[in-house]
């Protein structure tokens, strides 16, 4: 008999390798299902959402991830890091008359937020949770990347338009890429380059439109062409103008659902169960991750081990119900925490040890809602506070959604775990109603051909052809598409994000049966999805 998630209702599996886990780790078990744990941490993580608004401090233009409306101090970057305020002013004394959330969000509200989380970067003044990066524009998620513009690059350059594409330079519209070179329209690519719509394709180079091929060169729709004839065949396709593009797009949709798709994608991976799961060992119920070991329910972590339900991070180790920042050892419950040892219960904090409850700390050691105290004192109280949340039912809980400090619906919960605006609010939580001013009209007709655009047109307002939102398109963007030979996009940079992510299979597995052989498989592509499945044995030999 399995346990009741306390969230949805459903049931869930509690197992012996879960229970040594949570044994190391003091924990007790977990009270929600996976999904529902997970939905919960993607709630306090707010990417894409970003405002213009002035520093509380210093009262300089910036761009914040937090709304104007919010209830929060909000510092510019060089004003948050700075020694002009001083974090312990915001302490205050653990309350055993009351539940632990409500006082950390009581905190939460007084002590000043960054305004947006990025580390390390050079000239990236529009992008969130980035790291380690130069020249970026409206990245999210991204780290070691260099020139690249709207969206997730890891360890890349000069690409516009990325959905997990590692490793990547003169990128387009790629999603789960890697190691690929001047790709455009790409999906589950590794190693090639020179590529137009291809699907898991390696080793190739010069192919446009193709699915499932290994090491071929000079192929349309999979079809073998000469040099010569595949060069003109691709000056006839047009992909410099938009009616070009979009008409090669959509025929290229329909022939890619004639081939067989894997179950799932564990390349280089040894007894590991999950998708996109690379160089990993021993990890289960794990999405995107990469060179990690002996993990249970992650999503797109890097370097890690020994954790669970760890998200968006780099370097982890014995870290459990943790999303965001990197290099941290057995840190609990918290939220882009970083290069910190035994924190529990903390929000943005640095190089700290042995902290509870704290936000916004750096290399501080031994404190408890902000407050300084000695090894002794902190050992006692630590204690006690985690004896009064058992008896509140808080310890062994992440943050609740309605503590996150933003709206669900400007959260990566919103693009995983999507419900209605009536649903969130019935729960109690927060919902960021839209902008209800107009959006203008679009100031200028854009070219068909990339090579009919001016430099006028970073000048002009867009508008979205799906929503009508405004965008604009700035210098190093129009560059980037002459230089390509593309045409500019006629839908707004979100519009984009969100088709990138409707081509992806979701993070979670169905039981199938593989369409060639009938054995049994465990897949992202749900039943009632109309690609072909096979098994990997299958799937291998029709495309080697």
């Amino acid at each position: 008999m399995g346990k009741v998630c306390k969230n949805c209702g459903g049931e869930f599996e509690i197992t012996e390798r879960d229970r040594e886990f949570y044994a190391k780790l003091k924990v007790p078990e977990a009270s929600h299902c996976s999904a529902c744990r997970t939905q919960r941490r993607f709630a306090a993580r707010n990417e894409r959402a970003l405002y213009p608004d002035k520093c509380d401090m210093c009262d300089k233009a910036m761009i914040s991830a937090y709304s104007p409306d919010k209830p929060f101090t909000v510092y510019c970057f060089d004003c948050w890091f700075s020694d002009k305020w001083d974090r312990f002013d915001y302490g205050q004394d653990y309350n055993f008359e009351r539940p632990f959330f409500e006082q950390f969000r009581e905190l939460m509200e007084k002590v000043p937020r960054l305004c947006l989380y990025e580390m390390f970067n050079e000239n990236c003044d529009y992008t969130n949770y980035v790291g380690y990066s130069k020249n970026c524009y409206l990245c999210f998620g991204s780290i070691y990347a260099e020139d690249c513009m709207y969206g997730t690059p890891y360890e890349s350059k000069n690409c516009v338009d990325s959905l997990l594409v590692r490793e990547g330079e003169l990128c387009y519209e790629c999603v789960d890429c890697e190691k690929v070179y001047n790709c455009v329209h790409c999906q589950q690519c590794v190693d090639n380059y020179d590529l137009y719509f291809c699907y898991d394709c390696r080793g190739c180079k010069n192919c446009i439109g193709c699915v499932g091929l290994r090491n071929k060169e000079f192929c349309v729709l999979n079809e073998q062409y000469s040099k010569e004839k595949f060069e003109a065949k691709k000056q006839e396709l047009q992909f410099g103008k938009r009616s070009g593009l979009d008409a090669f797009e959509k025929k290229f949709r329909e022939f890619s659902l004639k081939f067989p798709r894997k179950a799932v994608h564990n390349p280089k991976s040894e007894n590991c169960v999950g998708n996109f799961i690379v160089e990993s060992r021993n990890c289960e119920q794990c999405f995107d991750i990469k060179r990690c070991e002996d993990c249970v329910y992650c999503t797109q972590p890097t370097d890690a081990k020994d954790c669970y339900d760890c998200d968006y991070c780099e370097e982890p180790e014995l870290t459990y119900e943790h999303i965001g920042f990197a290099m941290n050892n057995t840190v609990k419950f918290c939220n882009t925490v970083g290069k910190s040892y035994e924190v529990h219960y903390s929000d943005f904090c640095n190089s700290c040890k042995y902290n509870f409850g704290c936000l916004g700390l750096q290399h501080k050691d031994y404190c408890i809602l902000n407050k300084q105290y000695t090894k002794e004192e902190y050992e006692a109280l630590f204690e006690k506070i985690v004896e009064h949340m058992k008896s509140t039912g808080e310890w062994g809980e992440f943050f609740p959604i309605g503590v996150s400090p933003f709206a669900y619906n400007e959260t990566v919960a919103q693009e995983y775990f999507p419900i209605s605006r009536d649903e969130v609010l019935e729960k109690g939580w927060q919902w960021k109603e839209k902008d209800e001013k107009e959006f203008r009209p679009q100031s200028c007709d854009v070219p068909d051909e990339i090579g009919d655009v001016d430099d006028g047109i970073c000048d002009e307002v867009l508008a979205c052809e799906v929503t009508g939102k405004n965008y604009r398109i700035i210098p190093q963007e129009l560059a980037f598409y002459k230089k390509m030979g593309l045409p500019v996009p006629r839908k707004c940079p979100d519009q984009r994000h969100f088709d990138r992510l409707a081509k992806r299979p979701e993070r979670r597995l169905w039981a199938r049966k593989c369409a060639k052989c009938g054995v049994g498989i465990e897949t992202s592509y749900s039943p009632e999805k109309p690609e072909i499945v096979y098994c990997e044995q299958c799937y291998l030999k029709e495309v080697y």
